[in-house]
């Protein structure tokens, strides 16, 4: 009876282990590439989804390409300051931060707007805010409720 328990065990320790890598190289893929390819790449997406034309496509294009530099910057400077060992944030350091994200996302979403017509607009709205909820793992764990292990 042991060996059976020890077997079910190391065998659900295997499939949790082999389920993280399969995501944590998918990531690794765009990690690796230009900040100009990684807006073409996410340009091109946006085409299929919301049906751009030329001109909305270039113009998306140079917003996706701005946002890509500044987070690979940023993914590098936080790389570093892992490798210093840097404290722990403060309260407001952490508030100065959040302040500036969500000013970068009311810019953003002013500029998509300027940008795609309403229709387009709508879908988008809907593509970014699934895209926010599948992402964020603290949803999934704060939600009380019947489904929230399933999602």
């Amino acid at each position: 009876m042991k060996k059976l328990v020890m077997a079910i065990l190391v065998m659900a320790g295997i499939t949790a282990t082999a389920q993280d890598h399969g995501r944590n190289e998918k990531r690794g893929d765009m990690r690796n590439l230009t900040s100009e390819q990684v807006a073409t790449i996410q340009t091109k997406k946006m085409t299929l989804a919301l049906d751009l034309n030329k001109s909305q496509q270039a113009k998306v294009k140079t917003i996706l390409t701005e946002e890509a530099a500044v987070r690979k910057a940023k993914m590098e400077e936080r790389i570093a300051h892992k490798k210093e060992g840097k404290k722990v944030l403060t309260a407001d350091e952490k508030y100065a931060m959040q302040n500036a994200r969500l000013d970068h996302q009311i810019a953003r979403k002013e500029q998509m707007k300027s940008i795609l017509n309403d229709e387009q607009f709508e879908k988008w709205e809907k593509m970014n805010h699934k895209r926010k909820m599948r992402g964020n793992g603290k949803n999934k764990r704060d939600r009380k409720g019947k489904h929230s292990a399933r999602e």
